[in-house]
């Protein structure tokens, strides 16, 4: 059963839509990972993800 919005709300989300869609196909473009919501948790798609083991960096790497 799909639930029924009224005009704007249908149009926000339509417009949510089209820009995560378009943000994941430039990810999937320069060859980069993404992080997304599946089955209650965060899980990376796309390839080269970060090694689950490896502790979060606190500032931006060195160059």
């Amino acid at each position: 059963m799909t639930p029924q919005y009224d005009e704007d709300t249908r149009k926000a989300l339509e417009s949510l839509r089209n820009s995560v869609a378009k943000a994941l196909d430039r990810k999937r473009r320069l060859g980069q990972y993404a992080v997304v919501w599946k089955d209650g948790k965060s899980v990376y798609i796309g390839p080269n993800p970060p090694d689950s083991k490896e502790p979060p960096r606190s500032k931006p790497a060195q160059r």
